[in-house]
């Protein structure tokens, strides 16, 4: 495989065609978790989709790494799929973590993957399940929404006065 800023361009490009199929993924996922932990969430909508792609996507060094998992789990196909559950998972993961941002929201994208993975079956190739619930995982933990994201942490410190 080899990446170009053009190359990253069509994959960002054919993210941005996912969003018929991943904002309802989303919002499905927003609304079985919140059901799970009691909350509401606020669902996305198709314009905060392409909000939080274009986010990654105008951070060349994280977009090129997006395009790279997704051009792979776009093409990953294992024959009879199992012996290939490993790295597509490991793959969906990834993508998810490096979509939602840094700590503590990489951690969340990647519980949520999984979530999102067993909810989501395209009865495509290998990986295109683990794609579309890892654009998912990954938009839905960036994106405002949950309560707890909107307030102040309790556990902010404030900055030290000593030199």
């Amino acid at each position: 495989m080899k990446l170009s800023p053009t190359v990253v361009t069509e994959q960002f490009d054919w993210i941005h065609g996912r969003h018929s199929t991943v904002v309802p993924l989303v919002n499905s996922v927003r609304g079985g978790l919140g059901d799970a932990f009691g909350v509401d969430v606020d669902p996305i909508s198709a314009a905060g989709y392409h909000d939080a792609i274009d986010a990654v996507g105008t951070e060349g060094d994280l977009a090129v790494n997006v395009a790279a998992l997704v051009a792979v789990l776009r093409d990953l196909d294992v024959e009879g799929d199992y012996p290939g559950f490993v790295v597509d998972e490991l793959l969906g993961r990834e993508l998810a973590a490096m979509i939602a941002g840094n700590q503590p929201l990489r951690v969340l994208a990647e519980a949520t993957f999984h979530y999102a993975d067993v909810h989501h079956h395209t009865g495509e190739r290998a990986g295109a399940d683990d794609l579309d619930a890892a654009l998912a995982a990954g938009v839905q933990t960036r994106l405002p929404g949950w309560g707890w994201t909107e307030a102040d942490s309790p556990f902010d410190v404030e900055p030290s006065s000593r030199q």
